[in-house]
């Protein structure tokens, strides 16, 4: 009978914080692992150690390297993956033997912890059980006493390691924060809470729990001396804390209403920023709010003083009247649509947000952008370089019979044919449905360009015909040309010609 291994979570560092239920563990255990530095010591063990039974063998799980670089022909990566496989290999031969392993872990196992390496390893041959820990999210609220989030707030967790723009994102992008993984990364998560504007609230604690916990303003902290054992708190951002040593409150004074300012509606492109216009940029760098659905939002870089108001992408007149009023309480607002906003964009829904008398001091201004139709164009040739459609597939907003009415009517008139969201997971029938419409006026073999991603790393851009078009192939992240009788392809490029000779302009309708 094989041995049984456990995780243990012992806290963040006071051992008075070890559950029960995990010292009964370590007390009965055969043998105790945990890891360490190269130097040899282990914080897990330094907490655990008077709960350690005498004659309890021991594996110290000592880390080859503790930092990003590394002689390892695979790099850090490569050379931590060796470590994690040694590691288990070294239990595995207890458990084989029938002995109970404990493996030590701070805070708790499956929470940035080095132990669910080892369970990833082991957990498939062995019975494994975890043991919960308090986490140092937890420890470090404790020491600082304040409210992380309260009703509906959101608490993200992010490591320190994280790039500057994404770490900025993502800390303007949420209620409250937790920052770990601290240590030399310090100086750029300082910076990365300045541009998201969320310095002056955020609290740093070290070795929280311990006799050497500290509490300071992420300010004030000298970033030589930051451990990697340290934690940045950001309370919710409509409950951050004024002064550490107490405020003494805003005024209760009424400041005078301030007069609305004008709304920007931008198209930030299709994809890469390379496509986003002057005029855009100067906007955005301009406004302090940009409201939007969260892929397009995340596509603004994070700045100081700049907040972001991300929401998903069935809400587009709540998000207009929200910027509506952001504007009219005197707010400097960008919205933003990918490609162009009055293209299936958020421009329409600002102005039909706007039909309320109540928003009419403010004044909206649309800023145009790359539209995928064009860059997909661009990258085939030139498709439309004559009369062209331009059409949405998605129902969410007009009937079926609407979509195929019209699909009729444009191919009736030999026009070029662009078709956004052709289909998603929810809406898997519809290219199916408009080719058989198509296909009642256009030959098989009229030309079909396929443009996925385009602009991104990932592009592709296919030429086939209608015919051929296979409809599973097709998502959200594919826009569709369709050809008309002057649409040719020579090589791999396409064009539509210019002009439409009389003999076919006067057999429109009929099949070529």
């Amino acid at each position: 009978m094989t041995g049984r291994l456990y995780g243990v979570g012992l806290g963040p560092g006071d051992p008075e914080l070890i559950t029960r239920k995990a010292a009964r563990l370590i007390e009965a255990a055969d043998v105790i692992a945990y890891h360490s530095g190269t130097h040899g010591r282990s914080i897990a063990r330094s907490i655990a150690a008077e709960l350690l039974p005498a004659g309890v063998r021991e594996e110290p799980l000592v880390y080859p390297v503790t930092t990003q670089r590394s002689s390892h022909p695979g790099g850090y990566q490569g050379a931590m993956a060796d470590f994690y496989d040694e590691s288990a290999e070294r239990l595995a031969v207890h458990l084989r033997a029938g002995r109970t392993v404990v493996v030590l872990c701070e805070g708790d196992p499956l929470f940035y912890g080095s132990y669910m390496y080892l369970h990833d390893r082991l957990a498939g041959e062995f019975v494994t059980e975890v043991v919960p820990g308090v986490t140092s999210v937890s420890a470090a609220a404790a020491a600082a006493g304040r409210p992380l989030v309260r009703h509906e707030d959101v608490l993200t967790i992010l490591p320190g390691t994280l790039p500057v723009p994404e770490l900025a994102r993502r800390l303007a992008d949420t209620q409250a924060a937790a920052i770990m993984k601290l240590g030399r990364t310090f100086p750029e998560v300082r910076e990365a809470l300045s541009q998201a504007g969320r310095l002056d609230a955020a609290l740093y604690v070290e070795r929280a729990s311990t006799p050497g916990q500290a509490l300071v303003r992420v300010a004030d902290v000298d970033p030589s001396t930051v451990p990697y054992f340290s934690i940045i708190l950001v309370p919710g951002a409509d409950r951050q804390v004024g002064a550490m040593s107490g405020d003494a409150g805003s005024s209760s004074v009424a400041a005078p209403a301030p007069d609305p300012t004008e709304l920007m509606v931008v198209g930030l492109g299709p994809g890469p920023d390379r496509w986003i216009t002057p005029e855009v940029t100067a906007a955005l760098a301009a406004v302090d709010h940009i409201v939007g659905y969260g892929p397009y939002v995340d596509r603004v870089p994070q700045r100081d003083g700049l907040q972001r108001h991300a929401s998903g992408n069935t809400v587009e007149v709540d998000r207009a009247r929200f910027a509506l009023d952001l504007a009219l309480a005197g707010e400097k607002v960008a919205v933003v649509s990918g490609g162009d906003a009055g293209v299936f964009g958020m421009a329409s829904a600002v102005f039909e947000a706007a039909e309320d008398e109540r928003y009419a001091p403010v004044k909206i201004t649309v800023l145009p952008g790359l539209t995928a139709a064009q860059a997909v164009a661009a990258a085939a040739g030139a498709p439309l370089g004559g009369d062209y459609a331009v059409m949405s597939l998605s129902d969410r907003l007009k009937p079926w019979d609407v979509i195929a009415d019209r699909l009729r009517k444009v191919s009736e008139s030999d026009l070029v044919l662009a078709i956004y969201n052709p289909g998603s997971r929810s809406r898997p029938t519809q290219v199916a449905q408009a080719k058989t419409v198509l296909l009642e006026h256009r030959s098989a073999n009229t030309v079909v360009i396929i443009g996925r991603s385009v602009g991104r790393p990932d592009e592709s851009v296919q030429t086939t015909t209608l015919g051929a078009l296979d409809p599973a192939s097709i998502d959200m992240q594919c826009l569709l040309i369709i050809g008309a009788r002057g649409t040719l392809v020579t090589g791999d490029r396409v064009f539509t010609r210019r002009f439409v000779p009389e003999v076919v302009a006067t057999s429109v309708g009929g099949m070529s």
